[in-house]
């Protein structure tokens, strides 16, 4: 067994090799977000969560552009579940769909930005001043970088900017702003 494992990190590899057009990623992420000020106008950065991000990818382009740039689009649906425990316990659930940009000339690491929407629901509202509907839409964006560990599994580690908004439909609509920090693990499969 030692061998086998010795063998699969000793093999050199490369992301590109891996994730071409038509490829599945099944993922899982786990994160904690936390609330922020970011553009003055929220009454309190006192929020904060635990969420749980499963994802299913599929890349849609061929290699694109040359150099530290070059990459490919894929294209992911991912749900979502979140508890809140600050300033009280609450929930969420729902699902964005995503676009991920993977950077393809860094070798086993696989830098990337991905950014979507999506709807959810949180009885977070009406109980906090920010929010005063259950239902909610999703915008986030952000950089991350996977590593692949073997050449069908790799790691993640990212960041997004995260904004729920219920965008007008109800009396109050400042909005929740927070940094989503993220950590999870990926399947690829031809």
């Amino acid at each position: 067994m030692l061998c086998m494992v010795e063998t699969a990190w000793g093999v050199d590899f490369d992301a590109r090799d891996r994730v071409t057009k038509g490829t599945l990623e099944f993922g899982f992420l786990t994160g904690y977000w936390q609330g922020n000020n970011a553009f003055g106008n929220e009454p309190s950065a006192n929020r904060s969560a635990v969420y749980f991000l499963p994802q299913l990818g599929l890349v849609l382009t061929d290699e694109i552009s040359s150099g530290w740039t070059s990459g490919n689009v894929e294209v992911l649906i991912e749900p979502l579940a979140a508890h809140y425990y600050q300033p009280f316990s609450a929930s969420a659930f729902g699902g964005s769909l995503m676009v991920k940009y993977n950077f393809l000339n860094f070798g086993r690491w696989m830098p990337f930005w991905d950014g979507g929407a999506g709807m959810l629901w949180t009885d977070l509202g009406p109980r906090i001043p920010e929010q005063s509907t259950q239902f909610n839409f999703v915008l986030q964006t952000g950089p991350g970088v996977s590593y692949f560990v073997t050449e069908n599994t790799a790691v993640t580690l990212g960041i997004r900017f995260h904004h729920i908004s219920n965008a007008g439909i109800g009396e109050r609509n400042i909005g929740l702003n927070g940094c989503l920090f993220n950590v999870g693990i990926s399947f690829f499969s031809p």
